[in-house]
């Protein structure tokens, strides 16, 4: 009991430092590649984020633990949108990118739907982890081809005359940034694993089935990046990458997880998955994209409600599942 304390503690000092980390490299390539910051949170920041689920889900594929791999992708992907991207804009509203509600959040939301026609036939195979996997070079390709529409592109100072010594700086200060990143992933990565090691331990101890462990234990611990993440973010102003963190580990959790873990082992689909699990998190992803149109903010009175609606879904598969 107390080494598995010892590890959920260990691990969420790994995750604040590694959120850290991630975020001030990631703002800084942001700012002197002129890549806007929401991009970089859709792409760089989410599969640094992602990491832990990505684990998890390959040692779940590789042991046949189904139930603890969708427990754990639906179940981070619920509490990505409800429980992180509610919890954060209590703390701070957020405003939300134009691009964030006419392309990322539907684009997010037409991922989640095309995994259905994948998953009808009870059955994930190898063919169709490429798919995702595609789908996934395809979505973050888009994303930094149409970076140059983003308004938050930071405005370019001029033509520059060439200077080898301006050029090393920055050559640089890139590779120095991108070690933050670097540490910043394993930080998130080790400290992930070491909460859902423990906190595993102690719910199996409990008796607890593992599709509810992947969908509470797991999906929360390994979303615990995405939290301290996307709260640092905000702390220091970067709301930019606290919503691109959440809308882009969304997008990788379904393409980049179940694509790896496919290929690792290709593995049956629980009835509860189509039935309950995928409905959930699209109603919840439903649910954000009139939110974040509205005013394009969320509110901490609608940070509050996407909160209620995250209990209330977990409450619901956990019954009827």
């Amino acid at each position: 009991m107390t080494a598995n304390l010892v590890l959920i503690v260990g691990g969420c000092g790994a995750l604040y430092f590694g959120a850290e980390w991630l975020v001030r490299g990631a703002a800084r390539i942001a700012a002197s590649l002129g890549v806007s910051p929401l991009v970089v949170g859709l792409t760089l920041v989410s599969l640094g984020t992602s990491a832990p689920e990505l684990v998890v889900g390959a040692f779940a594929a590789l042991k046949g633990e189904t139930g603890l791999l969708f427990g754990n992708v639906m179940g981070s992907n619920l509490a990505n949108i409800g429980l992180i991207l509610g919890t954060v804009a209590v703390i701070r509203p957020l405003a939300v990118a134009d691009r964030m509600v006419t392309r990322d959040v539907p684009i997010m939301i037409l991922i989640s739907l095309g995994t259905f026609p994948l998953l009808m036939d009870r059955r994930v195979d190898r063919t169709e982890g490429v798919i995702l996997l595609a789908l996934l070079v395809v979505y973050v390709a888009f994303t930094f081809y149409r970076a140059d529409d983003d308004e938050n592109l930071p405005d370019a100072a001029g033509p520059v005359a060439a200077d080898p010594e301006n050029d090393a700086a920055r050559v640089r200060a890139l590779m120095a940034n991108l070690g933050w990143v670097a540490l910043g992933a394993l930080g998130l990565g080790l400290g992930g694993k070491a909460i859902v090691e423990g906190a595993s331990y102690l719910a199996s101890a409990l008796g607890v089935s593992a599709e509810v462990i992947g969908l509470t234990v797991l999906a929360v611990g390994t979303s615990l990046p995405e939290l301290v993440t996307s709260v640092v973010a905000a702390a220091r102003q970067q709301a930019d990458i606290a919503v691109g963190n959440i809308v882009g580990s969304n997008v990788f959790n379904l393409t980049a997880v179940l694509g790896v873990a496919t290929l690792v082992r290709e593995f049956p689909v629980d009835p509860i998955v189509l039935s309950l699990q995928l409905p959930a998190v699209l109603a919840i992803s439903f649910l954000l994209w009139p939110i974040a149109w509205s005013r394009r903010r969320v509110s901490r009175a609608e940070g509050v409600l996407l909160l209620v609606v995250y209990c209330s879904c977990i409450a619901w598969i956990a019954l009827v599942g």
